[in-house]
């Protein structure tokens, strides 16, 4: 089966703030960044799949600094890890003070797709980094995958004993 590299799955995409996209602490509502990075990270996952994917995770989410009015943001996501139906997607967030053109680090995560056709499978056998960052990034996909696979056992435990019934 052939190779894919992380650039060939690479999505970017630039966003002013604006005073609509803040809280009420002046910063940027973190449900909105998610929101930004989910729809990028599909791009990369189906830029593997060439088919539908659905998001199954989002984790290691890291919030590293602020974004306020006058910065922008730019979002990128690759590729880090596949399995025969599951894509990992890393995504990283940098942003720009605008008036000073600071850039700065504004957050990470990891996100899981799983391609929606059941009868579907990956046909890649591995994804290639092109750049230092990739290949440390990379060079985790096996330990996150573990990481999940028990964290999915431990959620499925807890979810036989969550009420789903009103509490009154």
């Amino acid at each position: 089966m052939p190779t894919i590299n992380c650039n060939d799955t690479l999505a970017v995409a630039c966003h002013r703030i604006f005073p609509s996209d803040l809280n009420e602490h002046g910063t940027l509502f973190g449900g909105r960044l998610l929101d930004l990075v989910d729809r990028e990270a599909s791009i990369a996952a189906m830029r593997v799949t060439r088919q539908t994917v659905v998001t199954a995770t989002i984790d290691h989410v890291a919030f590293v600094a602020p974004f306020k009015s006058q910065d922008s943001m730019c979002l990128e996501a690759y590729v880090t890890g596949f399995g025969s139906r599951s894509i990992e997607v890393f995504a990283k967030v940098t942003g720009e003070h605008l008036t000073t053109g600071e850039r700065f680090l504004g957050s990470t995560c990891f996100m899981t797709f799983v391609i929606d056709d059941p009868n579907s499978n990956i046909k890649f056998n591995e994804v290639i980094p092109n750049n230092s960052e990739q290949s440390a990034i990379c060079f985790g996909y096996n330990d996150r995958v573990s990481q999940r696979k028990q964290l999915r056992k431990q959620n499925q435990l807890n979810m036989q004993n969550i009420n789903i019934g009103f509490p009154w």
